[in-house]
């Protein structure tokens, strides 16, 4: 896996912030080798390309940013053997989980568009839609630093909440509107929530997510598979899969040590999920 290292600025950035006890909730920065560090896992990234291209592989498949082009990452890890031109230039608007919570508009699109981007996260913009995406960025950075503002977190949660409206915008052109109910959104929500935060990791059973969100474990697959096209179980393994999958790269790690971060019940046990799930035996995938 090749891998940028993270700037420093951008760690020195981060660390300044979380010494003085606060978390920066909004960051620009004019490179994407944050986007997937532990530094920044509690961010989502939304990156325009200015200039040039850049290949990665998000979700095991691979794409192209390019000129025009506007990235967003909800689940950074995702990405790998991030490899860009020489010529390539991006504008990356980092922004806390909690903060887009609070700058999301009462609209259950978002939801949707958060499923469609785990499979694609490229939009492919046109050239009024890029100079409006451009121009929300612009406009994002200019609140960023009137810190002098009385109004100031005001101000820039309204930038980010206008830029998000332009987001699912640009999204639904591509993907026609959200016919999601809003009961169906917080359920898958909250569904997705619980395996990003890793829960995935010694809760492999549809029951125990279908509890946590109060409903039947037949429900959550239904509603799964309405809104995503894949039932409940299919996100469980998918999530497994893609960690366990980064971690067997990592060739400081037994497998055995692999198991354990998982709860299997033995390394045999461990060794077919991965044979079932990778299509090879974690042998065969390290090599």
């Amino acid at each position: 896996m090749t891998r940028l290292d993270v700037p420093k600025s951008l760690i020195l950035h981060l660390k300044k912030y979380r010494i003085m006890g606060k978390i920066k909730d909004v960051i620009i920065s004019e490179s994407p080798e944050g986007i997937g560090t532990d530094a920044f896992g509690n961010y989502l990234a939304h990156a325009v390309c200015t200039g040039g291209s850049c290949r990665f592989t998000f979700n095991g498949m691979n794409f192209e940013l390019r000129e025009g082009d506007l990235m967003i990452v909800r689940k950074g890890k995702l990405i790998e053997n991030i490899r860009t031109s020489e010529d390539f230039k991006v504008k990356v608007l980092y922004v806390t989980a909690s903060f887009i919570e609070l700058s999301t508009p009462m609209t259950n699109y978002g939801m949707r568009g958060s499923l469609a981007l785990f499979f694609n996260p490229v939009m492919n913009l046109t050239p009024e839609q890029y100079d409006l995406c451009v121009r929300e960025f612009n406009w994002i950075e200019y609140r960023l630093n009137q810190t002098d503002n009385n109004f100031y977190k005001e101000t820039l949660r309204n930038a980010v909440q206008s830029a998000i409206l332009d987001f699912f915008e640009f999204h639904s052109k591509n993907h026609g509107e959200s016919k999601l109910s809003t009961q169906n959104a917080l359920i898958m929500s909250r569904f997705l929530d619980m395996l990003e935060n890793g829960s995935y990791r010694h809760n492999r059973e549809v029951t125990y997510y279908a509890d946590a969100v109060c409903v039947t474990p037949k429900y959550l697959s239904e509603i799964s598979k309405k809104v995503s096209g894949f039932t409940a179980n299919y996100w469980i393994n998918r999530y497994t899969a893609l960690d366990i999958s980064r971690l067997l790269r990592d060739k400081s790690l037994s497998f055995v040590q692999i198991s354990d971060m998982f709860g299997f019940s033995s390394p045999a046990y461990f060794s077919r999920y991965v044979q079932h799930n990778l299509g090879v035996n974690p042998t065969e995938y390290r090599e």
